[in-house]
């Protein structure tokens, strides 16, 4: 089965409105280029207070707009109510967001998310008509102890649990081993693919064959243009959520540029 492939962007805490919507600009004057057809899926995730200034962006260039879908960086799984410091799934989709990343491996280290957290918030973002990426992946200590599989395996089982194959099928995970994000170490592509392979082979398990084929599972993990193509030359691989290659419009349209290349040689 075809997937198209997703490259996302995640900018995690970083950028003022300006300089948000100046990167925006860059990366929307690439994409003008492409048609939809020849382009992955562009996913952007800026911090919450610029939501509105590069939803403004997307609205004012036209077509250009259905190139980049915006991304929230997390949510609350309630629709409203007494969580000070939390956003919601609808406030989300009102900034302009179609897809919302949950379990990154930040969140979960440094504001103790749990698994049934994750669970909860993918389904009140399906539930609110959005697109999950849902992050999955192992410490250092973890992959030297060999329970690598087991672990990620264990976090897709918890995060899907209760979801509709369909649902599963519209969602995306996003593998990023916690011992390359942000190190410059990145994990050989031959191995990042076996374990995709396997949160695939997991899907299957707990959903069916057809949710596992469709469903699209990302690599994370200091991606950079030069590492792009070989990564997507993987069968498993169905793109990227890119961190801080993602902060210069140059290195990500350049990502974004050796996805085509790939996909149109595959």
């Amino acid at each position: 089965m075809s997937r198209k492939p997703i490259i996302a962007g995640n900018w995690k805490m970083n950028l003022l409105k300006s300089q948000a919507k100046d990167l925006f600009e860059g990366i929307k004057d690439f994409v003008k280029d492409y048609s939809a057809q020849e382009l992955p899926t562009v996913v952007i995730a800026p911090v919450f207070t610029s939501l509105s200034v590069v939803d403004t962006v997307a609205c004012n260039c036209g077509c250009e707009g259905n190139k980049i879908s915006i991304a929230g960086q997390n949510c609350h799984w309630e629709n409203s109510g007494a969580f000070t410091g939390e956003v919601s799934v609808e406030m989300l989709k009102d900034a302009g967001c179609s897809y919302v990343i949950i379990g990154h491996s930040e969140r979960r280290q440094y504001f103790s998310e749990t698994d049934e957290m994750i669970n909860k918030k993918a389904k009140a973002i399906l539930a609110g008509g959005l697109t999950p990426i849902i992050c999955c992946g192992e410490t250092l200590e973890q992959r030297e102890a060999g329970v690598t599989d087991s672990h990620i395996a264990s976090q897709i089982r918890a995060a899907l649990e209760g979801l509709t194959n369909d649902q599963i099928a519209s969602s995306v995970i996003a593998y990023e081993p916690i011992w390359a994000i942000g190190t410059g170490k990145t994990c050989d592509s031959d191995e990042a693919n076996r374990v995709i392979s396997m949160i695939r082979k997991t899907v299957e398990e707990v959903s069916s064959s057809d949710a596992a084929n469709s469903i699209r599972i990302l690599y994370g993990g200091s991606v950079k243009p030069n590492t792009i193509a070989e990564q997507m030359s993987k069968s498993d691989i169905d793109g990227a959520l890119v961190g801080g290659a993602s902060l210069k419009a140059d290195s990500f349209n350049e990502i974004i540029a050796n996805t085509m290349k790939v996909a149109i040689a595959k």
